[in-house]
């Protein structure tokens, strides 16, 4: 069937793709099955609805689904898959809309399966330090929760991403350094197949060794394999002290010597953020901070004690010297370090208001720390040889950089694409992967032979046996079979 979702893909091999399915539109009797399940106020045909799940917040086209669905429990959940498999209807799960590589995007029109009424804590177990969550749930929200534990939710992703969202795509952001990923931070998860089965797998306990490592299959597989529906999380004690330090450098190579030599000392830093001298001069002018356009590290130190926090901020800043540091601040000021970090976490939708008439080409790479200086020094080259205006900011801590390129007409657009392959291509090279934490989604998708492998092949028969019918976010992850 020649679904109207074809129109809004770019991309003739994977409009061949989509033309060539086999999934079927919704009529009026799947509608009267689905309404049974959520009841009529969970669910949805209106274009108002439908059109705000059409797009994230990547360059992605939007694409709408022809309904919403929102399952209130698990089981509701399930039952709507059990329904869309028996009539081979695609379901996309949606839960906030802040990923960057169209995970989220309904390309095959089916069902959005919003899962944003599963926002509940569960149960908050404080003296084992976890919490148990619905998938729905905001990750910034389940922290402002937990402060009354003294307890928190480590991965940091920037935008409120839901927790669902964040361990279907592996989610990480400036705390991994310490902290890890999503799947460093979980244990246990409830997940819905396509069949409408109601897994459960993971522990409580801190260790398990039984049966095959299911929960890190579903975790990172962008909602293609199951919906995750609810999860157990680690969680940490809020740190009695936290410091920020912001040191600049005259070049990109010192600053990055300084990351490694941060890393190499031994010291536990919470967060290590690399900014490119543009990125810098911009947040810098829009936040009201004293940066300059200087190629700058902003970190974060957690401790436990005072004293520690000291020693921790003199080390810093004793590396920082020797490798020439311009100008070093620290601080432990609560007002100033948050001005810091919303400039940060802020990064994007500054520069999306300092470009109001642009469109942007986002990157996420990441290599192994050693390779940073060289991943780096190719970017550079590579856009001053398109011409491109493109902007760098990264984890440097665990070797994560973000590329961001703006681009107002399409022979610019062009060079942005060219550029960002040859980017990939470069990090890949460099034993390093084409994502460190956007997900695959559309974008890298053409991407995974080259990182991957035969294990490729593997990746799709597990896709197989879990979906067989392939209704679970279709077209992500894998390239479209026609470029095989």
């Amino acid at each position: 069937i020649i679904r109207v979702t074809i129109l809004c893909i770019k991309s003739p091999r994977l409009q061949k793709e989509i033309s060539m399915s086999v999934y079927n539109p919704i009529n009026t009797a799947i509608l009267t099955q689905l309404t049974a399940v959520v009841s009529p106020a969970n669910i949805s045909t209106a274009e108002a609805e439908r059109q705000l799940r059409s797009h994230d917040m990547s360059q992605h086209a939007p694409c709408m689904s022809e309904v919403v669905v929102w399952p209130t429990t698990a089981q509701q959940a399930a039952d709507v898959l059990c329904i869309a498999n028996e009539n081979r209807v695609p379901v996309t799960a949606w839960g906030a809309g802040s990923s960057l590589e169209g995970n989220p995007i309904p390309l095959f029109g089916g069902i959005s399966l919003s899962m944003e009424r599963m926002n509940h804590i569960i149960e908050v177990h404080a003296n084992d330090f976890q919490v148990t969550v619905e998938a729905g749930l905001g990750y910034k929200d389940l922290n402002a929760k937990l402060a009354r534990y003294g307890l928190f939710f480590a991965p940091d992703p920037g935008a409120n991403a839901s927790i669902g969202g964040m361990l279907a795509n592996n989610a990480a952001g400036s705390r991994t350094v310490k902290y890890g990923a999503t799947k460093d931070n979980v244990l246990a998860i409830e997940v819905a197949l396509a069949d409408g089965r109601l897994i459960q797998t993971g522990a409580r306990s801190i260790k398990q060794a039984s049966g095959y490592d299911l929960l890190h299959l579903f975790i990172g597989s962008e909602g293609t394999l199951g919906v995750i529906t609810q999860a157990t999380l680690k969680l940490m004690p809020v740190p009695t002290v936290m410091s920020s330090v912001v040191a600049t450098f005259g070049t990109v190579a010192t600053a990055v010597e300084t990351v490694v030599a941060i890393r190499g000392s031994g010291l536990d830093v919470a967060a290590l953020e690399f900014i490119g001298a543009k990125s810098a001069a911009i947040l810098s002018r829009e936040h009201g901070l004293d940066w300059g356009e200087y190629p700058t590290l902003l970190m974060e130190i957690h401790a436990a004690h005072a004293e520690t926090a000291v020693l921790d901020i003199k080390l810093v800043r004793e590396i920082c010297e020797e490798l020439g540091a311009i100008r070093i601040h620290t601080t432990t000021d609560a007002a100033e370090r948050k001005q810091m970090w919303t400039a940060r976490h802020h990064n994007f939708e500054t520069k999306v208001r300092v470009f109001p008439d642009y469109k942007w080409q986002l990157m996420d790479i990441a290599v192994p720390i050693s390779a940073y200086p060289e991943l780096i020094a190719f970017i550079s080259q590579t856009l001053d040889f398109y011409g491109l205006e493109g902007m760098m900011i990264g984890h440097a801590g665990d070797g994560n950089l973000h590329v961001e390129m703006p681009y107002k007409d399409e022979v610019t657009r062009q060079s942005t694409l060219q550029a960002n392959d040859a980017i990939v291509d470069k990090a890949i090279a460099l034993d390093g992967t084409s994502s460190g934490e956007h997900g695959v989604g559309i974008g890298k998708a053409k991407f995974m032979d080259r990182e991957h492998g035969t294990a490729v092949a593997v990746m799709r028969e597990l896709k197989q046996t879990l979906d067989p019918k392939g209704i679970l976010n279709p077209g992500k992850i894998f390239p479209p079979k026609s470029e095989h």
